[in-house]
């Protein structure tokens, strides 16, 4: 009989992964039954869902909904939105310790939480203010103390972000040359994941053999890239002149949008302590190797989404 798998983000980047992944994966598709999880049933996604898998009401403000949506499910995979602004650490974390309070009361026998590493404990205080990072490390610490067995599932930068935020991409200069702007050194190096086409390879990898990876965490990406190689992918790939440039700290922040002192701080702990901290390169080789599946290069994913430059 097949165990249920409840799908925290079905519509969205990482959740979705997870669906099509054990959806098209022989072994777990017979293991596991999916059970898409959304606050929005009504939605154009959530309808396109309803013909693969159950789509049920799940809303991580309404206990009710989740209790109803975790009732006969073994496995969770639960993940949750940056919460930006005054309060967002502590709405983030209370959004997850909802998802993990119910899935023990409802008997919930396992949970694959999306986390984060903890910035303020690996750089020791010096950088605080990447709080979408320290509310899942937070959520993460609750999960490991519960009576529930459990793995994570801890993504680098996404690929995706290219399109998502054009501010991360390179930007037209004056001279008519491309330049992708940091504050830090091009030689810096950030893990990278193409998060709808990988993160099912991780998790799947978990569904697997859950006995075998219980308490573990894979820091997920492809590899680490520094801003150089980044570089050079995206001329190889669009044909363009684009280089990586350092600037000065209040240049980047003025090109940020929103939340320039997390972004900031963000690639600032990564230079200088590692994504996730002394031993990134080592934990990024372990997840590659034990992942259920090659994840992408950068190469691979812009030839499936090209960069537009225009």
């Amino acid at each position: 009989m097949s165990r249920i798998l409840a799908v925290f983000g079905a519509t969205g980047q990482q959740g979705s992964s997870v669906l099509d992944f054990v959806l098209n994966d022989p072994e777990l598709s017979q293991k596991y039954k999916v059970r898409a999880i959304t606050r929005d049933v009504k939605s154009d996604k959530a309808k396109t869902l309803k013909s693969k898998v159950e789509v049920v009401h799940g809303d991580l403000l309404d206990r009710a909904s989740l209790e109803t949506s975790l009732t006969g499910v073994h496995t969770v995979f639960a993940m949750t939105n940056p919460s930006f602004g005054p309060g967002g650490l502590e709405i983030e974390y209370n959004n997850a310790k909802a998802i993990a309070d119910v899935a023990v009361q409802k008997g919930v026998e396992y949970i694959i939480f999306s986390t984060l590493p903890s910035v303020t404990e690996i750089s020791g205080g010096k950088y605080t203010k990447v709080s979408h990072f320290e509310a899942k490390a937070k959520a993460e610490r609750y999960i490991r103390g519960l009576p529930i067995k459990s793995a994570f599932y801890s993504p680098g930068f996404f690929m995706e972000n290219f399109h998502a935020m054009p501010f991360l991409a390179p930007q037209k200069a004056p001279d008519g040359k491309w330049v992708m702007a940091r504050h830090t050194s091009p030689k810096a190096q950030v893990p990278l994941i193409n998060a709808v086409g990988d993160t099912g390879k991780f998790i799947g990898a978990i569904l697997a053999e859950p006995d075998r990876f219980e308490g573990k965490t894979f820091h997920a990406a492809t590899r680490l890239y520094n801003l150089e190689e980044v570089a050079a992918v995206m001329s190889k790939a669009t044909g363009k002149t684009i280089i990586a440039e350092q600037v000065p700290l209040d240049d980047f922040k003025k090109s940020t949008p929103f939340e320039p002192d997390a972004f900031a701080e963000t690639f600032s702990y990564g230079e200088e302590f590692g994504y996730y901290g002394p031993d990134t390169e080592e934990l990024v080789a372990w997840a590659a190797a034990n992942a259920r599946g090659r994840p992408s290069t950068l190469e691979e994913f812009l030839q499936v989404h090209p960069l537009q430059l225009v």
